[in-house]
């Protein structure tokens, strides 16, 4: 929800304006999932404009992890705890771990990052039993108007691509094997986390790609492993809520910018498929021939592309990723790539035109050539 902290941020929304964005993205995304038009909606977008949002979201990452994260540090400032050293050593353990993936790497790092916190914020940077105390936020309708109007509708697109959309197409490229969950129920869960969340002030939260990318590069391969990974982070906030601040607050923009490149490196890595192994290459078909059962076979076959086919199918994917990075907005990157996806359909439309109204003049010109000679 990018759009929406920044709004948030920048105009020091209140809770409720916060929450009540979130509302307005759950309650589009909501209709949008039940009604079917989620679906459909992403049954006419081309893989070459998905895959576009997917790498430009990668990009995204490690253009953020370089300068908001890794930029700023010196040598040995700003302290000991957190400089390009730290970032070194970082980068060269995950090169290491790459040749050794059960070695857990990103629970090891996190765990080194958290002491490194306490060595930098000291004691008083210790998180101390707080049990939560709910509290219920009911928006105004003048803070639920600011909320929707100034945030909420800017991110409805994003949300739609990015953490619906584009989340089916990775779990698809990543797992090939394991059933990727439909859109339909990305969307319903996508707003069912806002509308819950909300009344208790919750952050606006979404899926994401590159949240995504991030679980199965550092080695979450089903669903147990967000099970768990959610229920320590209740446990986290049911007992410790507000107290964990200051430490996450210290800790090193080094070690965190290596893991959000890394998460960005393997979310931009799914375009090497553009061309050969993209869902919409494959062509799904039944047979009982050689089969001893009563069912039929699926047999898939990868259908080939022309130069020309594949040249186009990286222009589109480019021009995604080029305007998403220009104007650091999805809904700017998907607009360009589907009108360049359209031109390319529409020449080959007036291709086709042609040379069928070609065709038929020569079949005419025949016909009055035989009645002429007779």
């Amino acid at each position: 929800m990018k759009a929406i902290a920044a709004v948030a941020i920048s105009r020091k929304f209140s809770v409720e304006e916060t929450v009540s964005a979130g509302y307005t993205v759950a309650g589009v995304v909501l209709f949008l999932s039940v009604t079917g038009l989620l679906r459909w909606f992403t049954n006419l977008i081309p893989t070459p404009v998905v895959k576009g949002i997917q790498v430009g979201a990668g990009l995204s990452l490690i253009l953020s992890a370089g300068s908001s994260l890794l930029q700023p540090l010196g040598w040995t400032a700003p302290n000991a705890g957190d400089n390009l050293l730290w970032a070194i050593f970082a980068f060269v353990t995950l090169l290491l771990a790459q040749k050794y993936p059960k070695l857990p790497y990103a629970l090891a790092i996190f765990i080194f990052g958290l002491l490194l916190s306490v060595y930098i914020g000291g004691p008083a940077s210790l998180p101390s039993l707080s049990l939560w105390h709910p509290s219920v936020y009911i928006p105004s309708p003048a803070s639920f108007k600011t909320g929707a109007l100034d945030a909420g509708l800017g991110q409805i697109p994003l949300t739609t691509l990015n953490s619906v959309i584009a989340v089916n197409f990775l779990a698809s490229d990543l797992l090939p094997n394991v059933p990727a969950p439909g859109v339909t129920s990305i969307g319903i869960s996508v707003a069912l986390m806002n509308l819950i969340g909300g009344w208790f002030g919750a952050m606006p939260v979404c899926h994401g790609s590159g949240g995504l990318a991030a679980q199965y590069r550092f080695g979450a391969r089903s669903g147990a492993s967000i099970i768990i990974l959610g229920a320590l982070k209740m446990m986290l906030g049911f007992f410790f809520g507000e107290t964990l601040v200051s430490l996450l607050r210290e800790y090193p923009k080094s070690l965190l910018g290596i893991l959000v490149l890394a998460a960005g490196l393997e979310l931009a890595k799914v375009g090497e498929s553009l061309n050969y192994g993209a869902r919409d290459l494959w062509d799904i078909s039944e047979s009982s021939i050689g089969s001893d059962s009563a069912q039929p076979q699926i047999i898939k076959r990868h259908r080939e592309l022309s130069d020309e086919e594949r040249k186009e199918r990286w222009t589109v994917m480019f021009m995604t990723i080029g305007f998403l990075l220009a104007f650091k907005n999805d809904g700017v990157g998907f607009l360009a790539g589907m009108i360049c996806h359209g031109f390319n359909q529409s020449s080959k439309l007036w291709s086709s035109w042609q040379g069928w109204r070609s065709r038929l003049d020569r079949k005419f010109r025949s016909e009055e050539e035989q009645l002429l000679s007779a």
